[in-house]
């Protein structure tokens, strides 16, 4: 369908970190935000006057039910995601939901029905896939310049402990730091590894806010393991002294990466002439970057960047992670899609 053909009318739900996606969309041609949504009224009147929205809503399902509308922004509180998501399957609208898209298996296998029944498209926003630094090291793995890959890390260390104690994330009736945190990082090991995780096995613990409200572990730990024995390691902090840094460390047979704040490493031996600078930009990402394949793909009938199955399974991952932690036990990955 041609941009000039039928303009393609959008609705945002949440305008915390859905304001970035008003904007999103609003850059591309042909993208009309018809209508956002807020449970607070007075976010909701800030952010719709400030982008010029004209149709406003407290109630999520005046969006979802809207005929004119194609396409729906999830970016609502964590909780409230499948709930909304279904809700806008079931309406006939392609959905683009902020991370995690669910918070239990019961959600994820209701969520993974509703768009299977629907035929719409389905992705979510989880950005490091569009970091050049990671796009780059993904095509050196896929020509092989790696030899074969043996060990990953990839942790998701951010000095944000206040999203836990004092932030919404808080209290809500569960929440796992592995799913607003570390599933970036599992999500781009998948993506770069091109191959599957089938068994994980989890340790979390509660120490920094041993004396916060908070009840659930503030840090989780988990080891990962692929299709083909390639073994993996993804641990999630929210308490870190640093700059925000998402480790991203490779190790194969010919070659190894290991990231950093500033120009990432690659080493081809044990010696220091075997070592080099990878500067490619790093992280180089906005939170709406991947809004305008979205559309593309509902355009052009395909599937975008990030596709439904791995949406589903990155979820499905970090699902399994939480049990692993909370039984203490390794648990096989099952299947979702």
């Amino acid at each position: 369908m041609s941009v000039s053909a039928k303009p393609l009318k959008v609705g945002v739900i949440g305008l915390g970190v859905g304001e970035r996606h008003v904007v999103g969309y609003q850059a591309i041609p042909g993208v009309e935000v018809a209508a956002c949504c807020d449970v607070d009224p007075a976010k909701l009147r800030d952010v719709a006057d400030r982008r010029d929205v004209a149709e406003r809503h407290t109630d999520y399902r005046a969006i979802v039910e809207n005929p004119d509308i194609d396409a729906v922004s999830i970016c609502s509180y964590d909780d409230a995601h499948v709930e909304q998501a279904v809700a806008a399957f079931e309406s006939g609208k392609h959905v683009f939901c902020e991370k995690p898209v669910a918070l239990d298996r019961a959600g994820l296998d209701r969520l993974v029905r509703a768009w299977s029944d629907s035929g719409k498209r389905l992705s979510s926003n989880l950005i490091l896939r569009q970091s050049p630094r990671f796009i780059a090291v993904r095509d050196m793995v896929r020509r092989g310049e790696f030899g074969d890959l043996h060990y990953m890390e990839g942790d998701y260390i951010h000095q944000i402990l206040w999203k836990i104690t004092e932030g919404w994330r808080g209290k809500m009736d569960f929440y796992c730091v592995t799913y607003g945190g570390g599933i970036h990082l599992i999500d781009l090991m998948r993506w770069i590894a091109g191959e599957d995780v089938v068994e994980v096995t989890a340790m979390a613990a509660k120490k920094l806010t041993r004396n916060a409200a908070f009840p659930y572990p503030d840090t989780m730990t988990t080891l990962l393991r692929f299709e083909s024995d390639l073994l993996a390691k993804s641990t999630t902090s929210f308490g870190p002294q640093r700059r925000q840094i998402h480790t991203l460390n490779l190790y194969g047979t010919k070659l190894s990466f290991e990231n950093a704040n500033g120009p990432a490493r690659l080493y081809r031996g044990d010696q220091p002439e075997d070592e080099e600078v990878f500067d490619v930009p790093y992280p180089a990402i906005e939170k709406g970057d991947l809004l305008p394949d979205f559309i593309a793909a509902i355009r052009e009938d395909r599937e975008p960047i990030v596709a439904a199955a791995d949406v589903f399974q990155v979820m499905n991952i970090c699902i399994s992670a939480w049990e692993s932690a909370d039984t203490k036990r390794a648990v096989a990955v099952p299947s979702v899609v």
